[in-house]
């Protein structure tokens, strides 16, 4: 797990929410990082660091989530 994503995970679970790292999924290119709080929109998060890129599949997979009522995005490492 990378620096980015402790940091990512840190942050949402100061905010009460219970992260999950997905690993292995029936989905390829789903997010890294799924965030869930009770009476919240599940939070789906793709991990980049600042050289690395979307693949299509996987902003096919955060357009897929969006569009079904989640919330889905990429954070990316800006330093």
């Amino acid at each position: 797990m990378s620096k980015h994503q402790t940091k990512i995970i840190k942050h949402y679970e100061s905010l009460n929410y219970y992260v999950i790292k997905l690993t292995v999924t029936n989905k390829p290119g789903i997010p890294d990082l799924l965030a869930l709080k009770y009476g919240e929109t599940p939070i789906f998060i793709e991990c980049k660091e600042k050289n690395d890129t979307l693949k299509p599949l996987q902003q096919y997979r955060i357009d897929e989530l969006n569009k079904l009522g989640f919330i889905a995005f990429e954070n990316k490492l800006l330093k």
